[in-house]
């Protein structure tokens, strides 16, 4: 019953294959593998975007960060969610590979609205050399309350950052999540609704380590090449990168674990529903918000659930106090674990 995080999950069988398969006799290093050449032309096809530059890093941090420096300046600022990843989990790695860029937050809850994203984007360039001039917006798609922006919210988004001559990055590490919520295409989710740079995950989604950064603006590729080599991100044996992503790309390895994630959140929501679960939000994509009895937490803790308790202690005298938790569902739960911790909350 792990429920802690999809970054905990194992690797999809095909993955290991193709890294067995890549540990072959030798490969040019540094991008230069053959197997590269097939996870640009795949991302490429499956993004409708012939001309975009596709990079792989082995973190989403600095896939994110690495992307954003590349749209905005030291005396900028990037305009995001207050709870964006940007944000609350990356240890000021946006702002430090930009070089002291700031974070503008927007808004006050998961997502950003056009018109808090407008306010925010006017009430900067006001006070000349004194103050931060506006830089990019950047947009956690799913987020990191697991709700998913719909493509008329991105548009929107969009379409006031373009106002503003502002580029738009998509933080998209769990972008196969949000794609299968949503039923549309990559493309739909990227560049035709006006994002720039999107940062494709796939270590939560089946991979052992690597994200792909995809440029719409391929003026920007030669940029990223020197940043990621500047910030000590670009691999020498890139071709276990390479070999990740293209097993991930393959037969739809990377859309079909999200379905299946997405389908084990939606088993255990209804099970938690049926039990009268009180939920924070309500869950799109893989994660679940949801407040429950203390005696429950204590009961999954003892059988040996992992989870994280978002919010008041385990450890309490009183058993019917409520504790909000977060559960994360992988593509790899069975619905044996699923139907297991529904169970123990119900026990009572």
């Amino acid at each position: 019953m792990f429920f802690a995080s999809d970054n905990a999950g194992p690797a999809h069988p095909s993955v290991l294959t193709a890294l067995a398969d890549a540990n072959q006799g030798y490969a040019m290093p540094y991008g230069a593998d053959p197997i590269m050449d097939e996870v640009r032309t795949k991302i490429r096809d499956i993004f409708e975007a012939p001309n975009a530059e596709v990079f792989l890093v082995a973190t989403g941090t600095a896939a994110n960060s690495l992307a954003l420096a590349c749209y905005c300046q030291p005396w900028q600022t990037m305009f995001c969610a207050p709870v964006a990843h940007i944000q609350e989990d990356e240890c000021n790695a946006p702002e430090f590979f930009a070089g002291g860029a700031k974070l503008t937050l927007v808004g006050k809850g998961e997502k950003m609205t056009p018109t808090a994203l407008e306010q925010s984007i006017r009430r900067e360039e006001t006070r000349g050399v004194h103050g931060p001039q506006r830089g990019p917006v950047s947009i956690t798609q799913v987020t990191e309350r697991g709700t998913v922006y719909s493509l008329e919210e991105l548009n929107a988004l969009t379409k006031v950052a373009k106002s503003f001559d502002l580029p738009v990055h998509l933080d998209g590490a769990r972008f196969a999540n949000a794609l299968v919520a949503l039923d549309c295409s990559p493309a739909d989710m990227t560049w035709k609704a006006g994002v720039d740079v999107v940062s494709f995950g796939g270590t939560k989604n089946g991979c052992v380590g690597v994200e792909a950064v995809i440029f719409f603006d391929p003026d920007k590729a030669w940029e990223f090449e020197l940043r990621r080599k500047r910030g000590a991100h670009l691999f020498s044996k890139h071709r276990y990168l390479s070999a990740q992503m293209n097993a991930y790309l393959t037969d739809d390895v990377w859309r079909q674990n999200a379905q299946q994630a997405n389908a084990n959140c939606a088993r255990l929501a209804k099970g938690l529903k049926d039990l009268g679960v009180k939920f924070m939000h309500d869950p799109q994509a893989n994660i679940v918000f949801c407040s429950f009895p203390r005696a429950a937490h204590q009961r999954l803790h003892d059988a040996g659930a992992v989870y994280y308790v978002w919010s008041g202690e385990l450890e309490g005298d009183d058993p019917a106090e409520m504790l909000e938790a977060r559960l994360v569902c992988d593509w790899s739960l069975s619905n044996e674990q699923i139907d297991q911790f529904i169970s123990l909350i119900g026990a009572d």
